[in-house]
């Protein structure tokens, strides 16, 4: 027997869906390298996997990831993988953020039939109504505005699932179109059903999107851990998280943020809208960031200060009730 036989194995919690599966055991392949460890996937499931209710409906903040958690604190498992736009801004005590290895593609993905793009859709719509569905405020919040802006007939048609469900609506007939994170179709070996990638001009990603999250309780753990971070990526959605939480906005609330690196510039786009598209705020910062033990603060403080200006040009009347 080699060591990584006899050793006891990493229990590496997940949630049960395909892309969950997926992506843990993407990062289970990389855990078995840094500790020398092999590790098992233990499959959880969370109030957001068997729950029917819309994401607004539900709250959306943590009913991904609670399950997982509570496993990790109860110690039936050792880490947890989560994605990282399901993750809520404040975490119970004890839990740390081991890793937040390097991002994939952050835009959001259109799957439309016959191969169109949204601006052929409605071009080619002929008077009729484009319906387009998804389960997400915040894209039903700019695919809205975009539709007003150009007089363009459009209804976002909420949706919930997973991957195959949701793109049968298309190939149903049903929808027009899907919108999807792309980092879940290109995880699952499916970019070949996109259509078209939205420019985040169109449309911002939610904050963290198409980032992991390792969670797990051991110190000595999250040391080894830390190997799988990607300084960039960590600086860029605590940045945008801390936008959310400055906010106080819940995971499904119309709120969208990317931060890019620009030179050793870090910059911030933000958005918060109503659903209907009747109001967007669109809001941008930049902030100069140095990658040293300080970076994270440097991003958050860039974050929180677009948040307060959001926030001054009246934000939280836009978003509803505000989480927690």
């Amino acid at each position: 027997m080699n060591g990584q036989e006899t050793v006891t194995p990493l229990r590496l919690g997940t949630r049960r869906s395909a892309l969950a599966m997926a992506q843990s055991g993407m990062v289970a392949e990389e855990v078995a390298k840094v500790t020398g460890r092999r590790v098992e996937l233990v499959e959880i499931t969370t109030y957001g996997d068997v729950s029917r209710e819309s994401l607004a409906q539900i709250g959306g903040t943590g009913v991904f990831v609670s399950a997982l958690r509570d496993a990790l604190l109860e110690g039936r498992i050792d880490l947890a993988v989560h994605s990282l736009k399901d993750l809520p801004t404040a975490a119970p005590a004890g839990l740390l953020l081991a890793a937040v290895p390097e991002r994939e593609d952050v835009r959001d993905a259109l799957v439309a039939r016959d191969g169109l793009t949204l601006a052929e859709l409605v071009g080619k719509s002929a008077g009729r109504t484009v319906r387009v569905g998804t389960g997400s405020p915040r894209r039903m919040a700019q695919l809205n505005a975009w539709a007003r802006a150009l007089g363009a007939d459009l209804e976002t048609v909420p949706i919930r699932g997973n991957v195959d469900t949701r793109i049968h609506y298309v190939t149903s007939g049903e929808l027009d179109a899907v919108v999807l994170a792309t980092a879940g179709l290109n995880r699952l070996g499916r970019s070949a059903e996109i259509t078209e990638h939205l420019d985040p001009a169109l449309m911002l990603p939610a904050p963290g999107q198409g980032a992991l999250a390792v969670e797990c309780v051991d110190p000595t753990l999250a040391a080894v851990l830390a190997r799988l971070d990607h300084r960039p990526t960590r600086a860029a959605v605590v940045a945008e998280r801390a936008l959310l939480a400055t906010l106080e906005a819940g995971c499904s609330a119309p709120v969208a943020a990317l931060a890019t690196w620009a030179g050793t510039e870090l910059r911030l786009d933000g958005v918060v809208g109503t659903t209907d598209g009747a109001e967007l705020l669109k809001m941008s910062a930049n902030g100069p960031l140095v990658p040293d033990e300080t970076a994270e603060e440097q991003a958050a403080a860039l974050g929180r200060a677009l948040a307060v200006r959001l926030l001054d040009t009246g934000a939280a009347n836009l978003m509803g009730e505000r989480a927690r």
